[in-house]
């Protein structure tokens, strides 16, 4: 009977003693002393941000408290094993064991004089002499919020967007700009949800350096009889970047800084004319830039100058039917053609790059595509002039085989040329070696072409194409091509031993 009650007693103190908490005493480690939850737009939530906490004694401990310093009022979030709130009392944490605390903010600076402010807090463990702090920190960025109206009932308001192969009209959320709203400046950011038209007869001016960021399946539309001007300049410092306007989506940490697909796209529609683009960075989106013409027009539907368009999850440069005149422009990666010339049109590259070494999935349409015709149905195909697509001192390239693409239907004009021209064209099939299309010693059609050399682009997974001092595409562009652009991309000149493409070579950094 003694040794039963013995072994009871025994046994209740080694199960008590599984249950028996220490408060934790100051003792506690940390996976980092600060949290910085990166840039955030005011008003606009941040990414989830992890933050482990270490019980590294021999000893099972309780933690008589975790909050925030800022009590109720502080605009971080936190989630405690589970559990959300701003204060939590009594969290046990085993010996030798962790846990994660996980913290979001979105921040809500109201007016202030300043655009940028840094929102700080402080995240406490215990309390007194035993207390340890974790710091919190956001910068947080004002800006020009632009959207569509709600009304009473909770619709949104919406736009014309397009119609259907049937005639239907398709309609998205989005509004048009108002008088006041037709000047981007950039004082601060803007940041647009749902699509923001311009009206017939009214013009966007962007301002150099201006930011304009896009929500969601949001976008910018050009509507028929309207137009865009954007007036970027060439920056000084090339990280910052500061003189070019940027388009991209409205996440501003650096893990969201080259995913495609997170917005929509910046469209200029058929009837819009005398559009002009200087100095922009368009990426990030679905369709970085989809340009619509009639093919009746006397002048350029677009002037696109110095600017890049990469990172697109479709196109980043998908013309239909337009009319384009481009100099000194940079198409990327992009999850489909990076330059796609649809259903005919009137198009001029000089010193342009199209390379897509697109590496976030299978892509199988070339890095330039050249059609004039389109699939209504499967009984219906409409065909349009391609009256000239001209390449003059321009790189493709990219990380497949064939990156021309021509296909055409006989009803219509099938026009163009390439003029000292890299061009990556590996048939290794011999598939399509009997092909006129691609008869590279037409001179006609193929005037001094550099085929399947190597451009040395600096960093082409990144988008990165300037070109260093090992590049084929050294001295060989044409002269007096040359002359009619004498300053590359960045500002370099060019005029009297020109590369093909957008850059003239640099030592690689």
């Amino acid at each position: 009977m003694v040794v039963i009650l013995l072994g009871i007693v025994l046994w209740s103190s080694s199960c008590r003693k599984n249950f028996e908490y220490a408060p934790s005493a100051g003792n506690l480690s940390f996976s980092r002393d600060t949290v910085f939850l990166d840039t955030v737009f005011n008003t606009i939530g941040s990414s989830t941000y992890a933050l482990k906490v270490y019980n590294e004694t021999r000893d099972d401990v309780v933690i008589p408290s975790i909050r925030l310093e800022k009590g109720p009022a502080s605009f971080y979030r936190l989630n405690v094993d589970g559990d959300a709130g701003k204060d939590f009392k009594n969290i046990p944490l085993k010996a030798r064991d962790s846990m994660f605390i996980f913290i979001e903010t979105t921040v809500e600076i109201g007016e202030r004089p300043e655009n940028n402010i840094l929102y700080t807090d402080v995240l406490a463990f215990d309390s007194g002499i035993d207390q340890q702090e974790v710091r919190l920190v956001t910068l947080v960025k004002d800006a020009v919020f632009l959207y569509p109206r709600t009304s009473t009932d909770g619709t949104k308001e919406t736009i014309r967007f397009s119609v259907d192969a049937e005639g239907n009209e398709i309609r998205v959320e989005g509004f048009q700009l108002t008088d006041d709203q037709l000047r981007f400046t950039n004082e601060k950011p803007y940041v647009i949800y749902g699509y923001a038209a311009v009206a017939a007869t009214k013009e966007l001016i962007i301002d150099s350096g201006a930011r304009v960021h896009f929500h969601k399946e949001s976008g910018l539309l050009v509507q028929e009889g309207a137009s865009i001007s954007i007036n970027g300049e060439l920056s000084k410092d090339p990280e910052l970047m500061e003189g070019e306007v940027v388009f991209e989506g409205d996440r501003l940490e650096p893990s969201f800084s080259d995913i495609p697909g997170q917005w929509g796209s910046f469209w200029i529609a058929s009837g819009s004319s005398d559009n002009s683009i200087n100095y922009a960075t368009i990426k990030n989106g679905s369709i970085g830039l989809f340009v619509e013409g009639d093919n009746q027009l006397l002048s350029p539907t677009l002037t696109i100058n110095n600017s890049r368009i990469f990172n697109n999850s479709s196109h980043n440069l998908w013309a239909r039917t337009a009319f384009i005149e481009a100099k000194n422009l940079v198409l990327g990666g992009s999850g489909s053609a990076s330059l796609y010339c649809n259903l005919g049109g009137n198009y001029s590259f000089t010193h342009c790059t199209i390379a897509n070494f697109w590496n976030n999935g299978f892509r199988t349409s070339a890095a330039v595509a050249i059609d004039n015709f389109t699939l209504v149905s499967e009984t219906n195909i409409l065909s349009s002039d391609l009256i000239q697509a001209d390449f003059r001192n321009c790189i493709i390239d990219g990380n497949s085989p064939l990156e021309l693409s021509l296909i055409f239907n006989e009803t219509a004009l099938f026009n163009y040329s390439f003029e000292h021209c890299m061009l990556k064209f590996n048939d290794f099939s011999m598939q399509l070696s009997d092909n006129p299309l691609y008869n590279f010693k037409d001179e006609v059609r193929y005037k001094s072409i550099l085929l399947n050399l190597d451009a040395d682009f600096f960093f082409s997974l990144r988008n990165d194409f300037r070109i260093g001092l090992d590049s084929e595409a050294i001295a060989n562009g044409g002269l007096e091509v040359a002359k009619e652009v004498p300053i590359d991309i960045l500002g370099t000149d060019r005029a009297l031993a020109p590369d093909i493409g957008s850059y003239q070579a640099v030592e690689k950094e």
